[in-house]
């Protein structure tokens, strides 16, 4: 609970329970005056766009970072004069990052530059940097399950028309909480191949709603994706079928998902009926948005 947070900060919170404290009227009269309609008009007047506000049921650092920015340095608030510290210039620092080839976390150095519009990391100095990343073909999303560690990142972005995945992570999570959108779906399915003949094979997938793309790799941590399905709508001959077609015959009793496309149906195994509904519910949920743009 978010309650936990602000009793670590008691310069700038007090935690009451309606049921179990006493209120002093003082304090009665304070919350009358300066109850969370002013607290929000004061303490959110200047939020950027794209900075994400966290959910109860965001992990605890997500949740701290925010709190901590908005009522300890009061970066938003409609009187300061710099609202976001990575926008006046650059923001620099060490990152534990997953090896493509070595799967061992090293630390490395990345710079997140406003003025260039990029994101750069280093594995060795003084050379150049190991990769350029455009700031617009980013997205970054808390992963700390998946990673295995409380401050988890994986960073996504487009390279030679493929999706390129870093996982990272920060020793004390100490980071800036600039996440643009996270995967409304994931977890394994198994796949077979365009045959429909071919072994199912366990996959673990991603689906990504602002691109309308189901990804799958052969790990979770795979830096490429081994493939993915574009999702349109349905008026353009996508639709998501609980089942598999009639002759295709499975040796286990598992939940299938038919994704029709117009080039082809997408078969998949799911391992109970409560994961079927949540891949059908979130890909129907994909078909049904417009398209952006």
């Amino acid at each position: 609970m978010c309650s936990g947070i602000h009793r670590n900060l008691p310069q700038v919170s007090r935690v009451k329970s309606l049921w179990l404290d006493f209120w002093e009227n003082d304090l009665i009269e304070f919350m009358k005056k300066h109850g969370n309609l002013c607290a929000k008009a004061k303490y959110e007047a200047k939020v950027p766009p794209y900075y994400y506000i966290p959910q109860s049921c965001d992990c605890l650092v997500l949740r701290e970072q925010w709190i901590r920015a908005k009522y300890e340095r009061e970066e938003f608030v409609a009187t300061r004069v710099c609202q976001d510290p990575c926008s006046a210039g650059s923001h620099e620092g060490f990152l534990w990052k997953r090896g493509r080839e070595s799967k061992q976390f090293k630390q490395r150095r990345f710079l997140l530059s406003a003025r260039e519009g990029v994101m750069k990391y280093y594995t060795k100095e003084p050379k150049g940097p190991k990769a350029v990343i455009s700031i617009e073909k980013l997205n970054v999303m808390f992963q700390a399950e998946k990673i295995h560690h409380a401050h988890g990142l994986q960073i996504t972005y487009k390279t030679d028309g493929q999706t390129r995945n870093l996982f990272v992570y920060h020793e004390s999570g100490k980071i800036i909480p600039r996440i643009t959108r996270n995967y409304i779906k994931e977890g394994y399915m198994e796949k077979t191949g365009p045959k429909q003949k071919e072994t199912f094979k366990m996959r673990w997938f991603s689906l990504d709603s602002e691109e309308r793309n189901l990804l799958y790799f052969k790990n979770p941590l795979d830096a490429f994706p081994q493939g993915q399905v574009f999702i349109g709508r349905r008026v353009e001959g996508y639709e998501v079928r609980a089942g598999l077609p009639q002759g295709i015959s499975v040796k286990k009793r598992k939940s299938g998902i038919t994704m029709v496309t117009p080039m082809r149906e997408f078969l998949f195994l799911c391992e109970n009926d409560r994961e079927q509904r949540e891949w059908i519910d979130a890909l129907n949920g994909v078909i049904a948005q417009p398209l952006s743009g």
